[in-house]
C-alpha cells in the first residue's frame, strides 16, 4: 500500500488569505472566487505547512492509504 494525503478545507472558515498557496512547495492549491481549493491533491507530500500556517485553522491534512491500480 502506498501512502497519500487528503486535504480538507473548511470553506466556512477560509477567508481566502492565500497563505497556503504561497507556502505549498508542490503548488497543490488554487485561488478561486470564493476562497481556496485543492487543485492537485496527488502532488501533496504531507509537509503540513498549509495546515500549520493557516491563520483560520481551516485546513486539515490527513494520511490516506492508496490501493495500487491493477
Amino acid at each position: 500500500m502506498e501512502m497519500g494525503f487528503n486535504i480538507f478545507i473548511r470553506k466556512e472558515w477560509c477567508k481566502g488569505c492565500s497563505f497556503c498557496i504561497q507556502i505549498c512547495p508542490k503548488k497543490v492549491f488554487e485561488k478561486k472566487r470564493d476562497g481556496v481549493e485543492v487543485k492537485e491533491v496527488e502532488k501533496c507530500i504531507g509537509c503540513r505547512l498549509c495546515e500549520y500556517l493557516c491563520p483560520d485553522l481551516a485546513i486539515t491534512v490527513e494520511k490516506e492509504e492508496i490501493c495500487p491500480k491493477e
